[in-house]
């Protein structure tokens, strides 16, 4: 076999078009069609780099022959991962479509690519799709914003500064309060956790019947292991046997929505207020296991590992890097910083930019700073535009969360709000599931046409789907904070019996009023 056939072979072994070999290795579709018809040859330069790519000898290339000894050869050979054993979260080439979604909405022109985005996601895993996941990885840094691109969104802090609107001034906090609205603010954030995390990952095609077959819908109380039953279990496809409920638990269960409001309380104590983005990254790295951690979370805590620091952990093949882990970890530096939304924004900016970038990062400086007004006014309204003004105006996020405010005080109904978030999100892929900004417009949905009651608006956001633990968890701080320990009823208290367990090292069970505690004095 010559080089002509053996270029066809090793095209076609993979199931790539001449045009996606041209575009590998930098020629045009008839430059290859003229190797593999024989009519010329590639340059040395050309021969060396698809030696390289394929993982063979210039000889077996060229020759048809090898060279090397058969224990080079095995030696080679066995150095490789089975990369069907690598969790999709820690494999870029298993996520390409949506690195292509996040990259348009970005506003990278890649439509160019978009046939080969498609084609190499349907590739099974091995060290071809691997390799030409890390081709299309250069692409998308290298790709450049579309002409007509009408967002404006930095991922610097000071560039964020500069494209705010100004804030309204703040009534002072009242600090006999204080101690009742930090109380409330732990105690609303779990709640409206545990009352989501039951169904976490279901969506409303089977949430709503589910609700309206237990009697519990409109929403409004928890979902209780009670409500099941033999036929309810085998008509689902959801798995509701195996999901935690609040007539089962002895307090708050492991989840990561309540881990990183723990964990930034470690990060105060070990670094201070003043602590830098690698402090976080290093606290990370030595308080949870890799598996602590889900989709932009995983990828960083892996960058990590790897030598990357913040902000290229960030960037570093994360497809999920506008996604909504960064806004679910920012309670902690509005609690800490009562009256002071411009600080608790910058503290969430510095925790979010190990992971995320653009509204990914706004999404945590939004909630953080809600959570410093909420400490001096129970005025949803005031709440909501005092964690708009510490994000950029020219962003997606503000665009949408803006609009839900508008359609609220226009006098759209509840109804159609949330069925225009459905609308224009759809739950069923990953990628609108889980991102900032359709997570972030229920929040301030739930917040709005709730009117401050905590029960009701805590179940206005899990029965919508989506993200239900991480909304109801935020809406939850927010109230509490905004309205004290006393405005949460008994019944979404007396579950939790003041007990949040951790997977953090060394830190386990812990008593919630402890931790009100320690709030406390990082305040002063």
């Amino acid at each position: 076999m010559n080089i002509v056939n053996i270029i066809k072979k090793l095209r076609t072994d993979v199931h790539m078009s001449q045009e996606q070999f041209a575009e590998l290795f930098g020629v045009s579709r008839q430059a290859v069609q003229k190797w593999e018809s024989g009519v010329a040859l590639p340059e040395l330069e050309k021969i060396i780099k698809i030696a390289k790519y394929f993982d063979i000898s210039i000889d077996a290339l060229v020759l048809d022959s090898d060279t090397r000894t058969t224990e080079e050869l095995k030696f080679n050979k066995s150095l490789k991962p089975k990369y069907a054993n690598i969790h999709d979260w820690e494999s870029y080439s298993s996520n390409l479509l949506t690195e292509y979604r996040q990259s348009t909405e970005e506003g990278l022109n890649l439509s160019q690519y978009a046939d080969l985005f498609a084609a190499v996601s349907k590739l099974p895993k091995n060290e071809t799709k691997e390799k030409l996941g890390d081709i299309l990885f250069d692409i998308v840094m290298n790709a450049e914003t579309a002409e007509n691109y009408k967002y404006i969104e930095p991922s610097t802090l000071d560039e964020i500064r500069n494209l705010r609107k100004s804030a309204q001034p703040l009534k002072a906090v009242d600090k006999e309060a204080l101690e009742s609205k930090i109380h409330g603010a732990w105690v609303g954030r779990i709640c409206g956790c545990l009352l989501g995390k039951t169904v976490e990952g279901i969506r409303t095609d089977e949430l709503i019947p589910f609700l309206e077959e237990t009697g519990n819908y409109p929403m409004h109380r928890y979902i209780l292991y009670s409500d099941l039953n033999d036929e309810i279990l085998n008509k689902y496809n959801y798995r509701f046997a195996n999901r935690c409920y609040a007539d089962k638990v002895d307090g708050m269960p492991v989840d990561d929505d309540t881990n990183y409001t723990v964990l930034a309380q470690r990060l105060i104590e070990r670094y201070g207020r003043d602590f830098t983005s690698y402090d976080v990254s290093s606290i990370w790295l030595a308080l949870q296991s890799k598996d602590s951690y889900c989709t932009a979370e995983r990828v960083a805590f892996c960058n990590f590992v790897k030598g990357f620091e913040p902000p290229e952990s960030a960037r570093y093949k994360n497809p999920y890097r506008e996604w909504i882990g960064a806004q679910i970890r920012g309670d902690y530096f509005g609690y800490i910083n009562p009256g002071n939304p411009e600080l608790a924004a910058e503290m969430a900016f510095r925790d979010a930019s190990i992971s995320h970038v653009k509204n990914g990062i706004y999404g945590e400086m939004l909630v953080a700073a809600m959570l410093a007004v909420a400490a001096c006014t129970d005025n949803i309204k005031d709440i909501v535009l005092g964690g708009l003004a510490q994000i950029p105006y020219t962003s997606r996020l503000y665009e949408a969360l803006a609009g839900v405010l508008s359609d609220y005080e226009n006098g759209v109904s509840q109804k159609d709000c949330f069925a225009a978030i459905h609308k224009r999100f759809n739950e069923g892929i990953s990628h609108d599931w889980c991102h900032t900004i359709s997570n972030a417009m229920i929040v301030v949905a739930g917040l709005l046409y709730g009117g401050g009651d905590f029960g009701k608006s805590i179940c206005m956001a899990v029965e919508t789907g989506f993200d239900t633990d991480c909304n109801g968890a935020t809406i939850g701080s927010v109230l509490g904070m905004a309205n004290g320990i006393d405005s949460i009823d008994e019944a979404w208290k007396k579950p939790i019996n003041d007990t949040l367990h951790t997977s953090i090292f060394g830190v386990g069970t812990v008593k919630i009023s402890d931790r009100v505690k320690l709030t406390l004095k990082h305040i002063k």
